[in-house]
């Protein structure tokens, strides 16, 4: 049985939606449909077989929990939905991660040192030149008036915190144009992409952003360095456990599918959801 209803395809041809039972036990239709909204994928085929993987392996957990007994003496007070506590107290139970040893840390550390670093850390001012990304004429403006103030500032740059207070259009002009210590991830990409290749001084060119223009002085920067295993070891620790939680998660999602009886889709549909 299948339903046509669920979504369309691009060229407005219906896509079928099984029905689907799993332990005997049935996902409508109108159950996928409405759980596709949570999968944007690049076909809508691939999207229904997306929210038919999650909605089975959902029920895959909740009826092994509930043979286990785990769905008794719900908390009547909590936030958390049942079957989101349901299935948590499963996973703690039968899928729960290997310990960590120091010997694991410390063969994880060595090899991946190169990944254990400290973030690159910039200190700058600036001047921002605002100007929408979709005027162009704007934005050549701010380009030119972006240059200008450089100019001024190789002549005397003590003239930074006055220029910043007269002419940008970012609220650090209050402070002198300081935007403090960044690290990468705190400001725009393209922002971040330029200012982490300036060396210390002024910038002899304006930086581009989608908020315009800015004039950027690199006070301090301070190159990432290698950190020694005792400042990393319990992060390692912990990623190596949350590493562990998704293969227990991942082998006991698996081993479910093997043993149910799933109609209405392809096996191998649950299976690769089992093994992302």
């Amino acid at each position: 049985m299948s339903s046509s209803s669920g979504t369309d395809s691009a060229d407005n041809n219906p896509v079928d939606i099984p029905e689907i039972t799993v332990n005997g036990t049935k996902i409508t239709p109108d159950e996928v449909a409405r759980e596709l909204q949570y999968h944007p994928s690049e076909s809508p085929e691939a999207g229904v077989n997306k929210a038919s993987e999650v909605l089975i392996i959902q029920l895959l957990l909740l009826q092994k929990a509930k043979e286990l007994g785990l769905d008794k003496d719900l908390p009547e007070d909590s936030n958390v939905p049942s079957e989101e506590t349901i299935i948590g107290r499963l996973i703690e139970k039968e899928a729960s991660p290997p310990e960590v040893n120091e010997e694991e840390c410390q063969r994880y550390f060595d090899a991946n040192k190169a990944q254990l670093v400290s973030q690159d850390l910039m200190e700058i001012k600036h001047i921002l030149l605002g100007a929408d990304p979709e005027d162009d004429e704007k934005r050549g403006v701010a380009k030119e008036a972006a240059q200008s103030l450089i100019s001024r500032l190789v002549e005397s740059f003590d003239q930074f915190e006055a220029l910043a207070n007269e002419h940008s259009d970012c609220p650090s002009k209050e402070t002198g144009g300081s935007l403090g210590q960044i690290t990468k991830g705190q400001t725009t990409p393209e922002f971040e992409e330029a200012i982490f290749e300036l060396e210390e001084g002024l910038a002899n060119e304006p930086v581009e952003s989608r908020y315009g223009f800015h004039v950027v002085y690199v006070d301090k920067k301070l190159q990432g360095k290698q950190l020694e295993y005792e400042q990393v070891k319990n992060d390692v620790a912990n990623l190596l456990i949350e590493f562990g939680q998704r293969r227990a998660i991942s082998q006991y999602i698996h081993n479910l599918i093997a043993e149910a009886d799933i109609q209405g889709v392809d096996f191998e549909v649950g299976r690769a959801a089992a093994d992302q």
